[in-house]
């Protein structure tokens, strides 16, 4: 039996005080928690910010000190890990959590990393039952699910899944989080030192160990989507968006088809005008500079609370047929919707689903139940049309 059902490592930092918040504000009875983070001091600041009860457990623990994560880890049902670049402070705390059979969320948008903690721990993880479920914010949760439930229809209405989807994000009103770009420029910089990365970071199938399907599109530049008739541009989390949507496909043994085809852009807009957009989108860098918030910063809550995002998923059966779901959320992607997403996450592993170890996707381990959960709690809307 574990002290606490969830353990919050990273607290003390701007996403991971959010999702401390939302606990509190959502769950005051019934769920046991405890904030983990370096400082006990600056635990116990955030604490009394959130109105957290002063009860709260609070626990020291340090990714430079592997001795403290396993302590931590091994108190815990599951570990909500808010800490990143992951490839910079998160491989000993998976280690840990893979060895004592403890359940694992994190943020992670770092597919080399990803794979590596795959090939190094998944074995452990199965034999020791610990469910490792990576990308369980704004990437990937609303694309992993949305074509989940697109196909789940697609099943029902024509007999078989749609071998062709795609996914558009119609729109989007937010900012990306200081850990997001944090992540990306610690991800660019491992490329450069290890340039064999750079082909596991632009294949597909990065996350399907021993599966290659067929050719994806690229995504990489601007183009006139006949299906939805309007210009689309490059979305900059479709990199590891499209590898876990494949992920889960492998995951659930091609549910989706071994000759799956998937990819993400943004919609621009119509005619000259649309087409314009598209190609100025294609050559902005959100992550360029200093601008944005750095890590351990964010947006207040009324800009978290005014934002919102509207995704299309359009599946294409071999016959021309169109069938198709919308994924909304009610926050902005990177702070307030992601927040509410990875507590549920981890509630749903505490509640909902048992499930054997190893390293999952939330769309292959907790699938139509975390859907519901987000339906429920998190602001989110899955509606197949």
């Amino acid at each position: 039996m574990r002290d606490f059902d969830i353990v919050i490592y990273g607290a003390t930092g701007f996403t991971g005080r959010l999702v401390a918040e939302y606990l509190v504000q959502a769950y005051p009875t019934g769920l046991t928690w405890a904030m983990a983070g370096r400082s006990r001091a600056k635990l116990g600041e955030v604490r009394d910010l959130i109105g957290a009860p002063a009860d709260t457990p609070l626990i020291t623990a340090d990714s430079a000190d592997p001795t403290s994560l396993r302590a931590m880890v091994e108190r815990a049902t599951v570990v909500i890990s808010t800490v990143g670049p992951y490839q910079l402070y998160g491989s000993d705390l998976v280690a840990a959590c893979a060895a004592t059979g403890t359940a694992y969320v994190d943020l992670c948008g770092e597919p080399a990393w990803m794979r590596h903690m795959i090939d190094a721990h998944e074995g452990e993880a199965t034999r020791t039952g610990a469910r490792i479920v990576f990308s369980c914010g704004f990437d990937s949760i609303p694309f992993d699910l949305g074509v989940l439930t697109l196909q789940e229809a697609a099943k029902a209405r024509y007999g078989s899944p749609a071998p062709r989807v795609k996914g558009r994000v119609r729109t989007m009103k937010g900012t990306f989080s200081g850990g997001t770009a944090a992540s990306l420029k610690a991800t660019l910089a491992a490329a450069a030192r290890d340039p064999g990365l750079v082909k596991l970071l632009t294949s597909p199938f990065a996350l399907t160990p021993g599966f290659t399907g067929p050719h994806q599109p690229t995504g990489l530049l601007p183009e006139y989507d006949s299906t939805l008739q309007t210009w689309v541009a490059p979305f900059v989390m479709a990199p590891i968006n499209t590898k876990n949507v494949h992920r889960t496909n492998f995951l659930l043994g091609e549910a989706y088809g071994a000759d799956f085809v998937y990819d993400e852009m943004m919609v621009a807009g119509l005619g000259d005008m649309g087409k314009a957009a598209a190609e100025a989108i294609a050559k902005f860098n959100p992550f360029a500079g200093d601008k944005g918030p750095k890590p351990g910063e964010g947006p207040s809550k009324a800009e978290r609370d005014e934002g919102h995002y509207d995704l299309l998923f359009a599946g294409i059966m071999p016959d021309g047929s169109r069938i198709d779901t919308v994924v909304t959320g009610d926050r902005d992607p990177g702070y307030g919707s992601t927040s509410k997403m990875i507590a549920e996450a981890a509630i749903c592993l505490v509640r909902d689903v048992a499930g054997d170890g190893g390293i999952w996707t939330p769309g292959a381990l907790m699938g139509a139940k975390l859907r519901d959960r987000l339906i429920a709690h998190a602001g989110l809307t899955f509606v197949p049309s």
